[in-house]
């Protein structure tokens, strides 16, 4: 269910977050599809439901489809899913903080904006990352929702520019 292959398009489509879809009960997986190989991301909708259900919401729409890991900072994230590919563009809206898990190697959490302009600490509403490593400074800030569970070499191989050409969601 591909969106408008203009990805910069994508940016400021939604107006709000949008309604709670998913079911907390239930284990959701995404499944990243990239020219390096697959990366496998277990959610965590227990200790994140919001931002989890953002991310299948956004997933599912397409939006993710074509965009690019605009940031790469070797032995600590790869970061994508700004449709204007710079660090600036989301979906339109912030999605609020559900901090809680910690920053382990492959831990997949969301961007935001710094304390100074965003002191609730709100998440971007699309921009994520994964780590490369265990990143403990980051604990206590960032809204991480969930795991890589196959394909963290995949995550160690990404480069800037690299695109996401899908997210797969799977649920059980």
């Amino acid at each position: 269910m591909s969106m408008d292959t203009n990805a910069s398009a994508r940016n400021d489509m939604y107006s709000t977050p949008p309604d709670m879809q998913i079911d907390v009960t239930k284990r959701y997986t995404a499944s990243l599809a990239t020219a390096k190989g697959e990366i496998v991301v277990g959610l965590d909708a227990a200790a994140a439901p919001l931002t989890v259900n953002n991310f299948v919401f956004l997933a599912r729409e397409g939006f993710y489809d074509g965009l690019t890991f605009h940031r790469v900072v070797p032995g600590f994230v790869i970061q994508g899913g700004d449709p204007s590919g710079n660090g600036t563009g989301g979906p339109g809206y912030t999605v609020m903080a559900e901090i809680g898990l910690s920053h382990e190697e492959g831990a997949i959490a969301m961007a935001r904006k710094g304390d100074a302009v965003n002191p609730r600490r709100a998440s971007s509403g699309s921009q994520f990352y994964i780590t490369l490593d265990r990143t403990p400074h980051l604990d206590g800030g960032y809204t991480v929702f969930g795991q890589v569970i196959k394909g963290q070499d995949v995550v160690q191989s990404i480069a800037v520019g690299d695109v996401i050409e899908s997210v797969t969601i799977s649920e059980t």
